[in-house]
C-alpha cells in the first residue's frame, strides 16, 4: 500500500520558516515526479511546486523565492522548505506524484500536515 506522511507543520509567525518533509512507503519515489499541494479553507487544492526525479522543478508564482523544493532518494523523502511565510501561506499541505513538474496528481493523498502563518 502506497502511503506518503507528511509532517513538520504548526504554527509560525510571519517572515518565519518552517521545513515540510514527505515520505513515502510502499513506494520508491526515485524514479517519480513528485509535487506538494495546499489546501487553504474554502479553497481549491494547488500545487505549490513540484520535483522531477531528474531534480528539475516548479513553484507557484505565488511562493517563487521563497520556497525551495528538495528530494532525498535515499530516505525515500520529499521535503519542502518554505522561507518568508506569509499569513496566505496557511494551508494544510499535501504531497503526491505528480504526471509532471507542473502538477497532474496521480498518487494517493496522505493526512497532510497544518501550516498556520499568524502573530
Amino acid at each position: 500500500q502506497v502511503e506518503f506522511v507528511e509532517s513538520g507543520g504548526g504554527l509560525v509567525q510571519p517572515g518565519g520558516s518552517l521545513r515540510l518533509s514527505c515520505a513515502a512507503t510502499g513506494i520508491s519515489i526515485s524514479m517519480a515526479t513528485m509535487g506538494w499541494y495546499r489546501q487553504a479553507p474554502g479553497k481549491q487544492r494547488e500545487l505549490v511546486a513540484g520535483i522531477s526525479s531528474t531534480g528539475s522543478t516548479n513553484y507557484v508564482d505565488s511562493v517563487k523565492g521563497r520556497f525551495t523544493i528538495s528530494r532525498d532518494n535515499a530516505k525515500n523523502t520529499v521535503y519542502l522548505q518554505m522561507n518568508s511565510l506569509k499569513p496566505e501561506d496557511t494551508a494544510v499541505y499535501y504531497c503526491t506524484k505528480v504526471w509532471s513538474v507542473v502538477g497532474g496528481p496521480f498518487g494517493s493523498w496522505g493526512q497532510g500536515t497544518q501550516v498556520t502563518v499568524s502573530s
